[in-house]
C-alpha cells in the first residue's frame, strides 16, 4: 500500500473507503500542505438520507476530522431532473415545495456528522439550485456544451447500461452529467474546491468535471470514489427485507436502526466499524477477530457507537438495553415500536404493517404463512385474526430479531 504524506489519504485508505482516485499523489502533497475544500453532492429526492448515503457523509466527517472543509453540497437544481445513473428509469420529476422541505429534513441528519460554521474546517452547506436555475440556455451550451463529446458521454457505464437494456433515457437525464460537471467548476469557482467525492457510481460524472474545471479555468481539481458496499451475502447496503434503513429519526425509529447494525454479518463487524465509526483501528482490529459468540459484542459495539453518531448516545443506551430486555429477559424495553390501537383489537396483518415490522401486507401475509409472526412469543397462524389488546399491550414479532409493541387507545 502507498504510503501518504497528507493524514486525510493515510485515513481514507486505512479504513476503507478508496476505489478509484485521479491523480494520488498530486492530491496527497496538496493535502498534506494546506486546507482541501471537498465536496459531495446529495440529491433531495426524500424527507431523509438511508444508510446507502451514509459512506459517503462519513467522508465529509473523515475530511473534518483530517483538518480538510467538507462541503455539503445539495441538489436542488439537479433534482429536478435526476441522476440517472445506474437506474432502470427516470425519478418522478418533484416540485420546488418538496425539494425544499426534502434538503431542510435532510441537513438535520447532517448536523449530527458535521461541525458546521466559519471557520476554515467547519462544514458548509450549499444548493445548487442557487446557480442552475440561473443558467441560460444558449450561453449554457455555447460556453460549456462544447466541452463534451457526446460520443464519450455514451461510453459511460451510467448511461451504456441503461441503453443496452433499450430502456429509455431522456434528453433531460443525459443532460444530468453536465450541470454535474459544471456543479464542480462552479464550486471551484466560488469557495476553492478542488476535490470531488462519491461512489463509484459516480467516475465518470466527477472526471467530467475535472476536466471541465482544467479546460476552461486551468483549474486542477481532483476525485475520489468509494467502493460499493455491499453486505457479506452480496446484498446492497441499506436495504433490508422492510424497507430502506433511513437516517433521520422521524423515518425510522433509533430502535430498529440500532437493531440493523446488530444485525450485521459476521463477516461485515470489522469493515462496518472501520467505515461507519470512529474508535481506533487497534480497537476494532481486537473485536473483528473476535470468534464465536463472542463476536455478538463487536455487533453490539458497532451498533451502539454507529447509532450515537447518528441518532445521539441516550438513544442508542436506550435502543441497547431495550434490546437486552427483549432478547435476555423477554420483557418489552422502552424503545420499541409502538402503535396505540383505537378500540381493543387490531388485525395482525394491520399491526405488522403499522409498526412497520413489515413493508406490505402482502409480506406480512407471507410471513405469518411461513411462521414468522409471534404475539407475546406465541406463533400466529391464521393472517385473518383479531389481536386482543389489554392494558398491559401486546408484544409482536417478525422472526427473532424484529419486535413491536401495540398499546390500547
Amino acid at each position: 500500500m502507498t504510503e501518504y504524506q497528507s493524514e486525510l489519504l493515510r485515513t481514507l485508505t486505512a479504513r476503507g473507503y478508496v476505489h478509484q482516485m485521479t491523480d494520488a499523489a498530486a492530491l496527497d502533497a496538496l493535502a498534506a500542505k494546506q486546507v482541501v475544500p471537498g465536496y459531495i453532492g446529495f440529491d433531495p429526492t426524500a424527507p431523509s438520507l438511508h444508510v446507502g448515503s451514509l459512506v459517503q457523509i462519513m467522508l465529509l466527517r473523515r475530511m473534518q476530522q483530517t483538518g480538510h472543509k467538507p462541503v455539503v453540497l445539495m441538489g436542488g437544481g439537479t433534482g429536478k431532473i435526476g441522476d440517472p445513473s445506474f437506474k432502470d428509469e427516470a425519478r418522478k420529476l418533484m416540485t420546488d415545495d418538496v425539494i425544499r422541505t426534502n434538503v431542510a429534513s435532510i441537513q438535520t441528519v447532517f448536523e449530527r456528522f458535521l461541525t458546521f460554521g466559519d471557520g476554515p474546517t467547519d462544514a458548509v452547506m450549499v444548493d445548487n439550485a442557487e446557480w442552475l436555475d440561473r443558467l441560460e440556455y444558449i450561453p449554457f451550451l455555447r460556453d460549456i456544451g462544447q466541452h463534451f463529446s457526446v460520443n464519450r458521454m455514451l461510453s459511460f457505464d451510467s448511461v451504456k447500461l441503461r441503453l443496452d437494456r433499450e430502456q429509455s433515457l431522456s434528453f433531460l437525464e443525459f443532460n444530468y452529467m453536465i450541470l454535474q460537471a459544471y456543479d464542480f467548476r462552479e464550486l471551484s469557482r466560488r469557495m476553492g474546491v478542488r476535490l470531488q467525492m462519491g461512489g463509484s457510481d459516480q467516475w465518470g460524472n466527477i472526471v467530467n468535471g475535472i476536466e471541465l474545471a482544467r479546460r476552461v479555468d486551468g483549474t486542477e481539481v481532483y476525485g475520489v470514489t468509494t467502493p460499493l458496499i455491499t453486505t457479506a451475502d452480496g446484498g446492497k447496503m441499506g436495504k433490508t427485507m422492510s424497507g430502506a434503513v433511513w437516517l433521520n429519526e422521524a423515518a425510522l425509529p433509533a430502535y430498529d436502526y440500532w437493531q440493523f447494525w446488530r444485525n450485521t454479518h459476521d463477516a461485515d463487524v470489522g469493515r462496518f466499524l472501520r467505515l461507519f465509526t470512529d474508535l481506533p483501528l487497534d480497537e476494532i482490529a481486537r473485536l473483528e477477530s473476535l470468534g464465536g459468540a463472542e463476536i455478538n459484542e463487536a455487533k453490539k459495539i458497532l451498533a451502539n457507537e454507529a447509532t450515537a453518531m447518528c441518532r445521539g448516545r441516550e438513544a442508542a443506551e436506550l435502543a441497547a438495553e431495550t434490546a437486552r430486555r427483549t432478547f435476555e429477559e423477554g420483557t418489552a424495553g422502552e424503545a420499541l415500536p409502538t402503535h396505540r390501537v383505537d378500540g381493543n383489537s387490531i388485525g395482525v396483518v394491520d399491526a405488522l404493517v403499522a409498526l412497520g415490522l413489515v413493508a406490505s401486507k402482502g409480506e406480512a401475509r407471507r410471513l405469518i404463512k411461513g411462521g414468522g409472526a409471534r404475539a407475546d412469543g406465541v406463533r400466529i397462524e391464521d393472517e385473518g385474526a383479531q389481536l386482543a389488546v389489554g392494558p398491559d399491550g401486546v408484544r409482536l414479532s417478525a422472526g427473532k430479531k424484529h419486535h413491536g409493541m401495540l398499546t390500547s387507545g
